[in-house]
């Protein structure tokens, strides 16, 4: 609910505070008086573009500020927090501020926000009908969501909503999958061929690495069977061998060092040589015996090694490089085995959720069906006694190619006013006044599923008299036992049931024009109502009449929380 509204230096509003409370608040005053301007100043917080006419004369700046008491809105509530906006003791203050120069401002709740934030949290909260850009019910979105509760669809339609984007999700893993397999498919040649290429191989990780060393020993292999033998003969095995002469000589080392120990250390050392010298040529005949001269080897190992190669340098360039894009080319080929698969079994999951999502979607449009010819027929039955005798209200159901997250339906209202003209959207019904008299009958059968706590109507009783002002002042009282109702009228019949009543007057001074707020009770009321019958104020005769027309109101008046 709206429970103060602040404007300062905005047209020729210089500093304006008024208090609003719950029921019907009415805005009355002269032609000019600049009613309007205080809707058009409300306006800029529900998303109205900014222009800097509309700074008053003489300031740098317009502000407008309105206070929301969204204690009963703990899902606003709760938006607002996650959004970062504190929000203490339920209160919600909205401002903008309009530069002649610079930047333009807005807040929400002290911390700064763009225009457009601003502008939606506000339309959730106010819903003003008179001006075409803020009418919530002419966006065919909203229709839907007041069509769906009147209908008592709401849970039904969070279902749709559900199982749509099981549906979506599911839609979009298939398509994945399918992409996946086609891209697989796409390579599956080519990354067999690779594949069975390393396959082939048969990489040995321990034992390819050491070919290096038998190509070497192979190629080399006569000259290393020579050497060895040689050098065995000259060691150990030959006539002539060092072994031999090593021999002799550690024999006469032993027999010094039994004559003098000093030379035992060198005898061991004697000792050790020959052994080692000993080790190295039965070494070196055991390598010779075991040398081949192998042809056939040498051909091989060195396919084998041109094999090797070839490989690293596509693959690796190490051999573990090969072995692991092996393992990720098996991995692809399982995949495609297994894509075709997957892919079948999420088809047969998306099935599912497409008919359950149909059956749901199915339930819905029934309800929606129901409900929109009652609703139909409840607003055209209202319409008469709102100054449009034979209009006509429809609520179009309109098939969709494919069932969304809202349904199988696109939701739009249609009216015609006048007989003989074929039912057309509301948005491009011209006459302000007529469409704020529709939106009236609508917002009166909707009452308690009207989201928005706050209406505001605006030249609602556009060419309206007699019993028409009659029906418009009841049903705008009726719904102002379900909402918070702000309305700017010329018609007695109205003002006379408000709870809050408020005079807006022009005045002169410094050469400026400014407007203020004036909350109206006892005589000042009476006055203010004389002077709408199109009587003398000062007339006892006119005062008498607004007297009656008050006590035929209903509610007496009740005391505004406040005015400026």
């Amino acid at each position: 609910m709206l429970t103060e509204l602040r404007i300062r230096d905005y047209a020729v509003i210089e500093d304006l505070r008024v208090q609003l409370g719950p029921g019907l608040t009415v805005l009355t005053g002269e032609t000019g008086a600049g009613k309007s301007i205080v809707v058009g100043a409300l306006s800029l917080l529900l998303g109205e573009r900014a222009s800097h006419e509309v700074v008053r004369t003489g300031a740098d700046r317009a502000r407008v500020e309105a206070v929301f008491d969204i204690s009963g809105r703990p899902d606003l509530e709760d938006r607002l927090v996650e959004g970062g906006v504190e929000v203490e003791e339920g209160l919600l203050v909205l401002v903008r501020e309009v530069a002649v120069e610079g930047r333009n401002r807005a807040w929400i709740n002290g911390t700064q926000a763009t225009a457009g934030l601003v502008g939606l949290v506000g339309r959730t909260l106010v819903d003003l009908h008179g001006q075409h850009e803020h009418q919530t019910l002419l966006r065919p979105d909203e229709q839907r969501g007041v069509l769906d509760g009147f209908s008592g669809a709401l849970e039904v339609l969070a279902e749709v909503e559900a199982r749509h984007r099981e549906a979506a999700v599911l839609e979009a893993a298939v398509e994945g999958a399918e992409l996946r397999r086609r891209e697989l498919e796409a390579r599956a040649d080519f990354v067999r061929f690779q594949w069975e290429e390393i396959r082939g191989a048969a990489l040995d990780l321990e034992a390819d690495p050491l070919l290096g060393d038998e190509l070497v020993r192979l190629e080399h292999g006569e000259e290393l069977l020579g050497g060895a033998r040689e050098l065995a003969d000259l060691l150990y095995s030959g006539d002539d061998a060092l072994s031999d002469a090593l021999a002799g000589a550690r024999d006469r080392l032993r027999q010094l060092g039994r004559l003098d120990p000093a030379l035992e250390g060198d005898g061991l050392l004697l000792e050790q040589a020959f052994h080692e010298l000993v080790e190295v040529g039965r070494r070196l005949e055991r390598y010779a015996s075991g040398l081949e001269l192998d042809p056939a080897r040498l051909e091989e190992v060195r396919a084998r090694l041109d094999l090797l190669h070839r490989l690293r340098r596509k693959y690796g360039p190490g051999l573990e490089d090969v072995v692991a894009t092996g393992r990720a080319l098996r991995g692809e080929l399982d995949e495609l085995e297994g894509a075709e698969e997957d892919r079948s079994a999420l088809e047969g999951r998306l099935q599912g959720a497409r008919h359950e999502l149909e059956e749901v979607a199915r339930k819905l449009t029934g309800l929606r069906r129901g409900a929109a010819a009652r609703l139909a027929s409840a607003v055209e039955a209202a319409l008469p006694a709102l100054g449009m005798p034979g209009a006509v209200f429809q609520v179009m159901l309109e098939p969709l190619l494919r069932i969304g997250p809202s349904g199988a339906e696109r939701v739009e209202f249609l009216a015609s006013l006048n007989p003989g003209f074929e039912p057309r959207p509301l948005s491009r019904i011209a006459s302000g006044g007529e469409l704020s008299r529709v939106m009236l009958a609508v917002t009166s059968i909707l009452a308690d599923v009207d989201r928005a706590p706050t209406l505001i109507f605006d030249e609602i009783d556009a060419g309206v008299g007699g019993a028409v002002a009659v029906g418009v002042a009841e049903r705008i009282a009726e719904v102002s036992g379900h909402h918070q109702v702000l309305v700017i009228s010329h018609l007695p019949q109205v003002a006379s049931r408000a709870h809050t009543h408020l005079l807006v007057e022009k005045s002169s001074g410094d050469g400026l024009t400014a407007a203020s707020l004036t909350a109206l009770e006892g005589d000042r009321r009476v006055r203010e109502l004389a002077r709408m019958l199109g009587g003398d104020p000062d007339s006892r005769a006119s005062r008498e009449h607004a007297r009656e027309l008050l006590e035929r109101g209903g509610e007496p008046l009740r005391t505004p929380p406040g005015g400026g």
